[in-house]
């Protein structure tokens, strides 16, 4: 009866510091507004591009290889796992946490008075410490080593999504560079064999020498544009490797030709966010932290039940040095309760309140942040995608121009201007549609990675 009393107090005292709530998403998220309208009619409840594999995304066996390179020895994933190592650690010491610890501190000592015989005194004790968790200290303490393992998950996550899009992107500008160098060999040769004919009719009087002249000035102007765009060629094969985590060397690799745009892209409902893209569920996970932190700051604020004791061998019992010896065992139990500690409690429980809400922000400017990724890398899809129309037509008309400008020129009936004009519209506008190709792919990598494509 009398540990009736006890246990009412114990009962009342756990029921009202709230140290043992569990997190729960906070409400009012702005998950539904985060798509425009245009983008809510390419929301799908049962599909959506960021749960597609990036094996069934980037279908170039080329591609593919590379990805997998660069999963296998990029730096930045391998620290992210080794982050997760130590996350799993520090959650393995809070479990732990819950146990007793025991120590062994053997100490001895030989005393001898004038001469006399020694006295030798030792003790072999065993040291027990167990603390009750009455309050939720270290129930919360292991809450937050889960969180903070499941956002050292998620950032894992992010680094590989990163890591993949990164790569597909700078393997699609490598297409791109290889396009424009085609088309700039291919622009050389027509300019080399114009200048030849020109050549030839400077020598008959056909054309003035200042015609001439120009025509070498810009073959010279392609060919150090064509020198840059090898340079940068040899670059981006060289950022591409130390990507890759990997030596220089000479990338394979298919044709921009080659690339297909995905068909039917869908971005999945909202909610499908929260639990898909890797940075948000970073966000909500370092609020979960911090949610249990503040627990913890609370939980300071109640007593804490240590239990004791230590039990060994020794031969010194009494008043007389005995051999051999004999056991000796003994047992405490202590409750501290913090009155004044200069503020510090109070002062924790502030900066955790204010760790909390700053973690809340975060998570919802980070839900903000997602919405707007998608919404502008799909308008960016459906915007590349009419620019590529655009350009694909003003390149056949162009096309048409300068064969007829060509066809005129031979015939003294158009100016060298008029052909060097059209030919220069029709080298833009090809160059224009190897952009809008590559800018269209990079979209689609943007989109599949603002959906947290490829994070798992």
């Amino acid at each position: 009866m009398k540990r009736i009393p006890f246990y009412i107090i114990a009962t009342s005292l756990l029921s009202g510091c709230n140290t043992y709530s569990n997190y729960n998403r906070p409400e009012g998220l702005p998950v539904d507004s985060i798509y425009n309208e245009s983008t809510l009619a390419q929301a799908d409840s049962l599909t959506s591009l960021g749960f597609m594999p990036w094996r069934e995304l980037f279908t170039d066996t080329c591609l593919q290889n590379l990805i997998q390179e660069g999963l296998d020895y990029n730096s930045d994933l391998q620290i992210a796992m080794l982050r997760i190592d130590e996350a799993k650690a520090g959650l393995n010491a809070a479990k732990l946490a819950y146990l007793p610890s025991l120590t062994f501190s053997p100490n001895g000592s030989i005393t001898s008075v004038d001469g006399g015989k020694a006295s030798k005194i030792y003790e072999l004790p065993f040291s027990l410490s167990w603390e009750i968790d009455l309050f939720g200290k270290l129930h919360n303490a292991k809450k937050e080593q889960q969180m903070l393992l499941l956002s050292q998950q998620a950032y894992a996550g992010a680094v590989k999504s990163e890591l993949i899009s990164t790569i597909a992107n700078s393997y699609y500008a490598l297409l791109m560079l290889d396009s424009q160098i085609e088309i700039s060999n291919q622009t050389i040769d027509v300019w080399r064999e114009q200048l030849r004919t020109m050549e030839l009719q400077l020598k008959v009087g056909a054309i003035r020498e200042n015609a001439v002249s120009q025509a070498k000035a810009n073959l010279e102007g392609l060919l150090a544009t064509h020198n840059s765009l090898l340079r940068q060629q040899h670059e981006t094969e060289n950022s591409l490797c130390t990507l890759l985590g990997v030596v220089s060397h000479h990338i394979s690799r298919s044709t921009l030709e080659a690339q297909a745009i995905p068909e039917n892209i869908s971005v999945g409902i909202p909610l499908q966010l929260l639990s898909c893209r890797p940075d948000v569920v970073q966000a909500e996970m370092t609020l979960a932290a911090a949610y249990y932190s503040t627990n913890q700051a609370r939980a300071a604020f109640y007593p804490s039940l240590t239990i004791g004791g230590s039990a060994g061998w020794t031969n010194a019992l009494g008043q007389a040095v005995s051999n051999p010896g004999g056991w000796i065992i003994s047992a405490l139990g202590s409750l501290t309760q913090p009155i004044f500690q200069r503020g510090k409690l109070i002062s924790n429980l502030r900066i955790s309140k204010d760790e909390e809400q700053i973690a809340l922000l975060n998570y919802k400017q980070t839900l903000l942040n997602a919405g707007q990724e998608v919404n502008d890398a799909l308008y960016a899809i459906e915007s590349h995608g009419n620019n590529y129309s655009y350009h694909t037509s003003q390149c056949d008309a162009l096309t048409r121009t300068v064969k007829s400008n060509e066809l005129l020129f031979r015939t003294n009936n158009a100016t060298y201007l008029e052909l060097l004009s059209s030919r220069q519209d029709l080298l833009n506008s090809r160059l224009n549609l190897i952009a809008d190709k590559v800018s269209q792919l990079q979209s689609v990598v943007s989109l599949y990675m603002a959906l947290g494509g490829g994070a798992k």
